[in-house]
């Protein structure tokens, strides 16, 4: 469980072939100093173990299935990362109940920069359309975010200058591809609102 609070920049300093899988070698910084073999680290988003560590470096791996439903396939040599460790019991929930489980691939329709903030715009597909609600959570490449407006298949979120400067997102350019991850607790609250006329 994360909360979508990014605590760095990580690089990607090796990709590795493993059919049907790739491992990454990430350049973490200071996360890799109380890092340990099986601990999850969310990487854009999506909860990964750490397999390895060397320095301030850490590595992962990725199966089929995640390379192919989130943006992990599109990673190469020199592509930055959000990063965020595991929330531990008894820490602060400084944004919302992050699974690290992708829920689909949005792409970024269009970028309003308003120096220093930006507002930008997302596609994702219908079947999340109900689960994205005017300031509700969202998950996107892993960073907590309030929601502006949603419609049938897109949303807009406004950020500030923080959030620019230390995730990913300051960097995204139009027709990028995102991790999204909609917030657990509207998926519960969809699932019981279909679940009631059953018996």
């Amino acid at each position: 469980m994360f909360t979508g609070l990014v605590e760095a920049i990580g690089k990607v300093s090796a990709v590795s072939q493993q059919p049907p899988g790739r491992r990454f070698t990430i350049e973490v910084g200071e996360l890799a100093k109380d890092a340990s073999i099986g601990d999850s680290i969310s990487i854009n988003g999506c909860c990964l173990t750490v397999i390895s560590r060397a320095g301030s470096t850490l590595e992962f791996e990725a199966g089929e299935e995640t390379l192919s439903c989130t943006n992990l396939g599109e990673l190469k040599v020199a592509s930055n990362v959000n990063l965020e460790r595991s929330l531990a019991v008894g820490d602060r929930l400084g944004g919302h109940y992050v699974t690290g489980h992708i829920d689909a691939i949005g792409e970024l329709l269009e970028r309003r920069d308003d120096p220093p903030w930006a507002h930008l715009r997302f596609q994702m597909p219908g079947r999340l359309a109900s689960q994205v609600a005017a300031k509700g959570s969202i998950a996107i490449d892993g960073i907590s975010l309030t929601v502006v407006d949603a419609d049938k298949d897109s949303f807009s979120v406004a950020l500030i200058p923080h959030t620019l400067d230390v995730t990913t997102l300051g960097q995204r350019n139009v027709g990028d591809a995102v991790n999204l991850e909609s917030d657990v607790l509207a998926k519960y609250v969809e699932r019981s609102l279909g679940m009631s006329g059953e018996s």
